[in-house]
């Protein structure tokens, strides 16, 4: 079987267990998608004493271990297959618990740096950050003690779905520090600073023509699909975990066309795009209210 790098001796696995099955207790858990978040972040280094073969981490079958395995797992865990996924209705509030730690401001798993010290930052479960569905999402948090708006900037791997991890500072705010650990109610807000300017573009350190990342910046909602034009139809690039769209094999020297989709089924074109990985590219367009 090929082996994937692992830092931590986990049981063996059998080529009949299940695809997804990352611990092998028979079931789709979200410890499974936490053990394969972490074997994404972790694939350096030798095996130790255990192993997990691709059957169990490669689920979409393309014979790859990427964070596009750890997005279907996750909405088969939610009961949900990758051809029915529905988006939530604006406004849903989501329950949870908020902790709270020291970072996130620079090297978040979204890769947003540099974030802006205007912005409350947070950390966000596995389940609900989704293969970085919800990176930079601006979420409205409610505590004993009041209300703030943070920003999503990294991800919180061993969190329950609901639950957050505020930036230290933050969580005085909502309820006593002292606690610690407290419940929560949240909800994806309008990005304030969408209000009055366009989505932005940042091509991932690297980029090329013959191969690209495309992060959006500044947009007013949670982003689900982006696609470029390429030969007159719009290919949907697919996301990774950190936050950046890949094109594999590149999309050429630009400029380009992209078509933008985000939680709610809301879309836009936005043209003419210019292709300079050293610096982000402002757009045209900005998702609906």
């Amino acid at each position: 079987l090929m082996l994937v790098p692992w830092t931590t001796a986990l049981p063996a696995v059998s080529a009949e267990r299940l695809a997804g099955d990352v611990n092998g207790d028979g079931e789709l858990t979200l410890s499974d998608a936490v053990l394969l978040a972490r074997c994404l972040a972790e694939a350096t280094g030798d095996l130790p004493e255990g192993m997990i073969s691709v059957t169990a981490l490669d689920v979409n079958g393309d014979g790859k271990v990427t964070a596009a395995d750890l997005s279907l797992l996750l909405r088969l865990i939610s009961g949900q297959h990758e051809d029915s996924w529905i988006l939530e209705p604006k406004g849903t509030v989501h329950s949870g618990y908020a902790t709270y730690y020291g970072g996130g401001y620079e090297g978040g798993c979204a890769m947003l740096d540099p974030v802006s010290r205007d912005y409350w930052i947070t950390a966000m479960n596995l389940a609900d950050y989704n293969c970085a569905e919800l990176a930079g999402a601006y979420l409205e948090v409610t505590g004993e003690l009041g209300t703030i708006h943070v920003l999503v900037t990294d991800l919180l791997p061993e969190g329950a779905k609901g639950d957050l991890d505020l930036y230290v500072d933050a969580f005085p705010l909502i309820a006593p520090a002292e606690k610690g650990k407290v419940p929560v109610t949240w909800k994806i807000i309008p990005l304030d600073s969408a209000a009055d300017a366009p989505m932005s573009y940042r091509y991932k350190e690297g980029s090329s023509a013959y191969w690209c990342g495309i992060q959006v910046l500044n947009h007013r909602y949670p982003i689900e699909t982006l696609e470029v034009l390429v030969d007159g139809e719009f290919v949907e690039l697919p996301r990774m975990n950190y936050n950046y769209f890949i094109a594999e094999s590149g999309l050429g020297s630009g400029p380009f066309t992209l078509r933008i989709t985000d939680i709610y089924g809301q879309r836009v074109i936005d043209e003419d795009i210019p292709f300079a990985p050293d610096e982000t590219q402002q757009g045209h367009a900005q998702l609906p209210e």
